[in-house]
């Protein structure tokens, strides 16, 4: 199966939390719930699921294993 690269995950991760939280506000522009649908139709088809929560979960352990396999190097960079 194809895997995203992990820096397309990570920012449709933020991208979807950050669209959730304006979605959940009643004045919300509906163009933000449509990118909210498209962002999470992404993150299915990016993570091989079908639904969100599924996608979510997904996203999430692929993006801790990547960053598991990293070269110590990098893990030790980052974390900084």
């Amino acid at each position: 199966m194809l895997m995203a690269h992990p820096a397309v995950l990570r920012g449709l991760l933020q991208r979807y939390e950050a669209l959730q939280a304006l979605a959940h506000d009643q004045s919300a522009d509906p163009h933000a719930h449509r990118q909210l649908q498209d962002t999470a139709y992404t993150l299915c088809v990016s993570t091989g699921t079908r639904d969100i929560e599924a996608a979510l979960k997904a996203a999430r352990e692929q993006l801790e294993r990547s960053f598991a396999d990293a070269d110590p190097a990098l893990r030790t960079a980052t974390a900084a």
